[in-house]
């Protein structure tokens, strides 16, 4: 049987590492795409323990040609547009930079795509903030959900989303979408809420920090684990007929019910330390996010292996360790 070859843009960022883990798990020869940095140590260090298992090339979703050279190269079954201006907050500091990569990124590799193997299957990282504040009546979002972002990265990835709509129904190709609420891991970068708290909070307890500045506590989210969420886009993309679906624990909860669990584990009461900073507010906030996966759940049989307090145990765990070896 012929080896499938998968190709990931994002390979180095949280979900392209835990998916290529994923994959080489499955037999597949994976290639990723990496942008040139400046510190080359920071550019794979979510792959270093796969070096010899992947191959990974420079290239950019805003460079047509890295792309193409890319693409040609590898003609690959399987291609997985993972990589993206994927900061929500910061999305409002450098708007023009967030609409390129995650708008006119997405049609570039999709035009290279449809020219060079259009017979690949094709996964494209959508977002639950593409929802905006819109929620159906049960407190659920959902596929038919309404969508009115609020955020730069929200509208962008809308377009995203839509332009993988359009490209399969005016081409017929196997192109997906897969609408992934928040997911979480130790390998999230620690300016996202959840790795700041709880690394912060393991820096607190350790005494090399006094305090925790925070945006809005009372933001809800459907927070997940990037790992169970890497085996669900890859059913995704191998459904038998091109569709989208929501991926999520259905459950929610508040930065600040998350702030107060990790505190509690690690025997401190966060009321002592954490501020609210006005600099992490949204100018426009997104209150309350909480997906229906059952379409996911019923044609895939999939769900979550970890729960939310299991979750933040490991990020929790993940510092402790981090530091100890200090």
């Amino acid at each position: 049987m012929k080896q499938k070859k998968a190709f990931i843009t994002g390979i180095n960022g949280q979900d392209g590492s835990y998916l290529a883990e994923y994959l080489l798990s499955l037999g597949y020869e994976v290639h990723g795409m990496v942008r040139r940095h400046s510190m080359a140590e920071n550019q794979d260090s979510r792959l270093l323990h796969l070096t010899n298992e992947v191959t990974t090339h420079y290239g950019d979703l805003l460079d047509v040609g890295s792309i193409d050279n890319i693409l040609q190269k590898v003609m690959p079954d399987e291609i997985y547009n993972i990589g993206a201006q994927s900061h929500v907050r910061i999305s409002f500091e450098i708007p023009q930079f967030t609409v390129q990569t995650n708008a006119l990124g997405v049609l570039n590799i999709l035009e290279s795509y449809r020219r060079i193997c259009p017979n690949a299957k094709f996964y494209q990282a959508s977002s639950s903030e593409k929802f905006g504040n819109c929620v159906d009546d049960d407190g659920f979002q959902r596929e038919t959900t309404p969508m009115h972002p609020v955020s730069p990265y929200g509208c962008s990835k809308l377009f995203g989303y839509s332009i993988v709509r359009n490209y399969r129904n005016a081409y017929g190709l196997h192109a997906t979408n897969g609408i992934l609420f928040n997911h979480e891991s130790p390998r999230r970068g620690s300016n996202f809420v959840t790795n700041k708290v709880v690394k912060t909070a393991v820096r607190i307890k350790l005494g090399l920090e006094t305090k925790l500045e925070l945006g809005n506590l009372d933001s809800y989210r459907d927070w997940g684990h990037s790992k169970d969420y890497v085996r669900a886009l890859h059913a995704i993309i191998n459904h038998e007929k091109p569709e989208d679906f929501v991926v999520s624990t259905m459950e929610t909860h508040s930065v600040r019910d998350m702030t107060k669990y990790v505190f509690d584990q690690l025997g401190m009461d966060y009321k002592d330390y954490v501020t609210q900073n006005n600099l992490f507010i949204r100018p426009e906030e997104l209150k309350y996010l909480k997906g229906d996966s059952t379409k996911a759940r019923e044609i895939f049989k999939w769900s979550p292996e970890y729960t939310f307090e299991s979750m933040l145990d490991e990020m929790i765990n993940y510092w402790l360790d981090f530091y100890k070896k200090l």
